[in-house]
């Protein structure tokens, strides 16, 4: 995830488990929350080393008697237990990322962590193996575009996220309405309890720096150590929201153009790329701009756009400058035909659940709505708006359950905290991590990579040496840090 310290037993009481029982007896199933929680382990099928475990929880922690929900996880033992320090729970983000596959991977984290810690993967609830939110293939793929036109538009995309809500609910049960990061801070805990540990530490990425953030805020006293890495920054209004979001993937557009002037390979080198991409927008808004890797499916702009926001995530440069290359031709030139998808009744799709838990995005009217993307469109002329951070507001446009989780500031950190950024994210622009360091005050350590993509552990040697080097001797990086850049290698390369 060789040798493990296992989880001690739960005691309890007799006359505990008698009342447990009534519960029920009345036809409901108790998750026992006021006992230490128990997790059962076996070797998991992708993997003899990894143990993966499943847990009880409340699905609603506020009614810790009600129905139950079933928690998984994965645990990667510490390879040299007699220098095992603890326990490292991690997590990728999304919100939907799946924190098993995470602990499953050996090669991820560096070989001095995976020899010092037990490494924990727990899929948040909604999430993965944890009572997956789960929907209607045919009702997720009618997604509407958030770039609304008018109206009608508007006021049906408030119809569909109400009745994709409804769809996820009765397929998946109460753990769409309870979703939120803040009921997963008290899984963790739960978790915690259940491995009998005094103090954990945290690695989350993306959106799991949201689950270090608020545990580190609610249980300062059981937490060793927290890694940051792609900060969210869990204070914002819906406005600074859209906007800080799409600068960033803005400014990752414009770094590629960059990149495409200076690196030979570009196959666009030399190309007026603006002015390439604006002539796509305005095909892909006639629609008649065909998917080059898909014809004759048509591409429209809002599709377009996140085809850029994701290839800037590792980034993938090399290949959207073939792709763009590609879309810019007829696609029959391409040779390429279409693929053929294999019908699903059922898909995961945990994001609205998850984001809707944790945000308040009111977007007001469509008159309102409108005039909030003409203003993204000002400050991102090529991206028009973030593809993540309008899939958000417009998500929760409708969604009829309130945030159990809003937005706030943080409280300053009471013990040493390590928040790592790229200086060019397009997911979590740095511009938040400045921010989330700033709230958290001086026991806050923010190490900027001075590169590219979103995860920066996953990009730089350097940032991957000062992780190790926090997480194994709670030293963090001097103030104002840096980690050089890496240039992005070619598909397959490097």
């Amino acid at each position: 995830m060789r040798a493990f310290r296992r989880p001690g037993t739960a005691v309890i009481l007799t006359l505990t488990t008698l009342l447990g029982c009534l519960p029920s007896l009345l036809g409901r199933e108790p998750a026992r929350a006021e006992t230490r929680p128990a997790v059962t382990w076996a070797v998991c099928p992708e993997d003899e080393q990894v143990q993966c475990g499943t847990m009880r929880v409340p699905a609603n922690w506020a009614d810790p008697y009600g129905t139950s929900i079933e928690l998984s996880m994965a645990r990667r033992p510490a390879e040299d237990p007699a220098r095992r320090i603890g326990v490292l729970i991690v997590n990728p983000g999304g919100p939907g990322g799946s924190a098993v596959n995470m602990a499953l991977d050996g090669e991820f984290f560096t070989p001095e962590l995976r020899k010092r810690f037990d490494i924990i993967g727990l899929d948040p609830r909604g999430v993965g193996r944890s009572a997956p939110v789960l929907c209607s293939q045919a009702l997720v793929d009618a997604k509407p575009s958030p770039l609304v036109a008018d109206a009608a538009a508007f006021t049906a995309l408030g119809a569909y996220n109400r009745k994709l809500a409804a769809d996820c609910t009765t397929r998946s049960g109460p753990v769409v309405e309870h979703a939120d990061t803040g009921s997963v801070i008290r899984d963790v805990e739960a978790l915690r309890r259940a491995l009998g540990e005094p103090r954990i530490s945290i690695f989350g990425a993306s959106y799991g720096s949201l689950i270090g953030e608020l545990y580190g805020e609610t249980h300062p006293a059981t937490l060793r150590a927290v890694v940051l890495d792609s900060v969210m920054d869990h204070s914002v209004d819906v406005d600074t929201f859209l906007t800080q979001e799409t600068a960033a993937v803005q400014d990752s557009f414009n770094e590629f153009v960059a990149w495409c002037a200076r690196d030979t390979r570009c196959v666009l080198r030399g190309q007026d790329i603006p002015k390439l991409w604006a002539a796509l927008l305005a095909r892909a808004q006639a629609g008649t701009l065909e998917d080059p890797y898909d014809p004759p499916a048509k591409l429209g702009v809002w599709e377009l756009i996140s085809a850029a926001f994701s290839a800037f995530y590792d980034p993938q440069w090399f290949s959207f400058a073939h792709y763009l290359k590609d879309a810019a031709v007829p696609a029959a030139a391409t040779g390429r035909r279409a693929r053929t998808a294999v019908p699903l009744d059922l898909t995961p799709n945990s994001f609205p659940a998850v984001f809707c838990g944790d945000w308040a995005l009111p977007v007001g009217d469509f008159t309102a709505y409108r005039k909030r993307l003409d203003a993204l469109a000002v400050i991102a002329p090529q991206v028009r708006a973030s593809p993540l951070a309008l899939s958000a507001a417009a998500g929760c446009v409708g969604w009829p359950v309130p945030p159990s989780s809003p937005q706030r500031r943080l409280s300053p950190a009471k013990m040493p905290m390590l928040l790592v950024n790229a200086r060019h994210d397009p997911a979590t622009g740095y511009v938040w991590a400045q921010q989330t360091a700033a709230q958290l005050g001086p026991n806050a350590r923010l190490l900027t990579y001075q590169g590219w993509g979103h995860i920066a552990y996953s990009h730089s040697p350097c940032v991957k040496a000062a992780v190790e080097r926090y997480l194994v001797d709670l030293t963090p990086p001097a103030p104002g840090t840096t980690c050089p850049a890496v240039e992005p290698a070619p598909f397959g390369v490097g």
